[in-house]
Protein backbone atom coordinates (compact mmCIF):
# COMPACT_ATOMS: atom_id res chain seq x y z
CA UNK A 1 0.00 0.00 0.00
CA UNK A 2 1.50 3.66 -0.88
CA UNK A 3 2.37 5.52 1.63
CA UNK A 4 -0.07 8.46 0.65
CA UNK A 5 -3.59 6.14 1.29
CA UNK A 6 -1.36 4.52 3.93
CA UNK A 7 -1.75 8.50 5.59
CA UNK A 8 -4.76 8.51 4.31
CA UNK A 9 -6.54 5.59 6.35
CA UNK A 10 -4.34 6.61 9.26
CA UNK A 11 -6.53 10.07 9.37
CA UNK A 12 -10.09 8.92 8.85
CA UNK A 13 -9.48 5.98 11.29
CA UNK A 14 -7.83 8.63 14.03
CA UNK A 15 -10.31 11.17 13.23
CA UNK A 16 -12.95 8.42 13.68
CA UNK A 17 -11.22 7.32 17.11
CA UNK A 18 -10.81 10.95 18.08
CA UNK A 19 -14.40 11.44 17.59
CA UNK A 20 -15.61 8.66 19.21
CA UNK A 21 -12.93 9.79 22.18
CA UNK A 22 -14.52 13.23 22.42
CA UNK A 23 -17.79 11.94 22.80
CA UNK A 24 -17.16 9.61 25.33
CA UNK A 25 -15.58 11.97 27.19
CA UNK A 26 -18.30 14.45 26.44
CA UNK A 27 -20.80 11.78 28.21
CA UNK A 28 -18.74 11.29 31.29
CA UNK A 29 -17.38 14.21 32.34
CA UNK A 30 -20.13 15.50 34.08
CA UNK A 31 -19.94 12.65 36.33
CA UNK A 32 -16.37 12.30 36.81
CA UNK A 33 -12.91 14.12 37.17
CA UNK A 34 -12.38 14.61 34.00
CA UNK A 35 -9.00 12.92 33.91
CA UNK A 36 -11.12 9.63 34.69
CA UNK A 37 -13.44 10.44 31.33
CA UNK A 38 -10.23 10.96 29.31
CA UNK A 39 -9.76 7.60 30.37
CA UNK A 40 -13.43 6.57 29.09
CA UNK A 41 -13.01 8.20 26.29
CA UNK A 42 -9.88 6.32 25.10
CA UNK A 43 -11.01 2.62 26.74
CA UNK A 44 -14.16 3.39 24.17
CA UNK A 45 -12.41 4.79 21.23
CA UNK A 46 -9.22 2.18 21.47
CA UNK A 47 -11.59 -0.51 19.73
CA UNK A 48 -12.37 2.15 16.90
CA UNK A 49 -8.86 2.73 16.40
CA UNK A 50 -7.17 -0.82 16.52
CA UNK A 51 -9.81 -2.45 14.16
CA UNK A 52 -9.96 0.82 11.74
CA UNK A 53 -6.27 0.83 11.31
CA UNK A 54 -5.88 -3.24 11.42
CA UNK A 55 -8.45 -3.59 8.72
CA UNK A 56 -8.10 -0.06 6.73
CA UNK A 57 -4.46 1.57 7.25
CA UNK A 58 -2.42 -0.95 7.72
CA UNK A 59 -4.21 -3.99 6.14
CA UNK A 60 -1.07 -5.09 4.55
CA UNK A 61 0.57 -6.14 7.79
CA UNK A 62 1.88 -9.65 7.71
CA UNK A 63 1.78 -10.03 11.54
CA UNK A 64 -0.76 -11.54 13.55
CA UNK A 65 -3.79 -10.16 14.58
CA UNK A 66 -3.33 -11.18 17.75
CA UNK A 67 0.31 -10.06 17.69
CA UNK A 68 -0.70 -6.46 16.49
CA UNK A 69 -3.06 -6.61 18.82
CA UNK A 70 -0.65 -6.78 21.76
CA UNK A 71 1.60 -4.13 20.19
CA UNK A 72 -0.74 -1.91 18.90
CA UNK A 73 -2.11 -2.15 22.66
CA UNK A 74 1.73 -1.03 23.85
CA UNK A 75 1.52 1.55 21.50
CA UNK A 76 -1.73 2.98 22.44
CA UNK A 77 -1.18 3.41 26.28
CA UNK A 78 1.94 4.97 25.51
CA UNK A 79 -0.14 8.00 23.35
CA UNK A 80 -2.85 7.90 26.35
CA UNK A 81 0.00 8.19 28.56
CA UNK A 82 1.17 10.97 26.57
CA UNK A 83 -2.24 12.63 25.79
CA UNK A 84 -3.49 12.41 29.73
CA UNK A 85 -0.07 14.50 30.79
CA UNK A 86 -0.61 16.83 28.44
CA UNK A 87 -4.39 17.39 29.24
CA UNK A 88 -3.56 17.61 33.04
CA UNK A 89 -0.78 20.34 32.42
CA UNK A 90 -2.95 22.12 30.05
CA UNK A 91 -6.33 21.32 32.34
CA UNK A 92 -4.77 21.47 35.75
CA UNK A 93 -1.68 23.99 34.98
CA UNK A 94 -2.98 26.41 32.41
CA UNK A 95 -6.43 25.96 33.57
CA UNK A 96 -8.22 25.96 29.83
CA UNK A 97 -10.70 24.03 29.29
CA UNK A 98 -11.42 20.60 29.83
CA UNK A 99 -12.53 20.24 25.45
CA UNK A 100 -9.75 22.08 24.63
CA UNK A 101 -7.41 20.43 26.42
CA UNK A 102 -8.41 17.19 25.58
CA UNK A 103 -8.31 18.41 21.71
CA UNK A 104 -4.59 19.66 22.25
CA UNK A 105 -3.81 16.49 23.49
CA UNK A 106 -5.48 13.85 21.49
CA UNK A 107 -3.59 16.11 18.23
CA UNK A 108 -0.15 15.82 20.22
CA UNK A 109 -0.71 11.95 21.01
CA UNK A 110 -1.52 11.24 17.22
CA UNK A 111 1.42 11.75 15.85
CA UNK A 112 3.39 9.29 18.31
CA UNK A 113 0.66 6.59 17.55
CA UNK A 114 1.01 6.71 14.14
CA UNK A 115 4.88 6.03 13.86
CA UNK A 116 4.64 3.32 16.30
CA UNK A 117 1.79 1.67 14.71
CA UNK A 118 3.92 2.35 11.13
CA UNK A 119 6.70 1.17 11.85
CA UNK A 120 5.93 -1.34 15.15
CA UNK A 121 2.49 -2.36 15.85
CA UNK A 122 1.25 -3.07 12.17
CA UNK A 123 5.11 -3.35 10.57
CA UNK A 124 5.39 -5.20 7.55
Amino acid sequence: MTSKRVGLWFLVVGASAALTHVLAFALAKDWMLPELANAIGFSVAFFVSFFGHRLLSFQDTTISLLQSLRRFSVTAVAGFICNELVFMLLLRGFGWSSMAALLLALVLAAGQTFVLSRFWAFAR
